[in-house]
């Protein structure tokens, strides 16, 4: 697995995911929304620690260096 995530595409995942997590303890998400984003959060977490983007693959996309 070769990594294809730049440190900027890590901050803004990691930064969107934090957002996110904000949004659900402050109670302005719930429900079926929470879950999603929710799930949409771990994952750019989890490929921002691994710097790999599953999805850059078929397209031949690198952000790194």
């Amino acid at each position: 697995m070769k990594k294809n995530m730049g440190k900027t595409d890590r901050i803004i995942r990691i930064t969107i995911a934090a957002i996110i997590a904000v949004l659900y303890f402050m109670n302005v998400i719930s429900g079926t929304w929470a879950i999603v984003l929710g799930i949409l959060a771990l994952v750019f977490v989890l490929t921002s620690f691994i710097s790999f983007c599953p999805l850059y693959l078929p397209f031949g996309i690198s952000t790194r260096r």
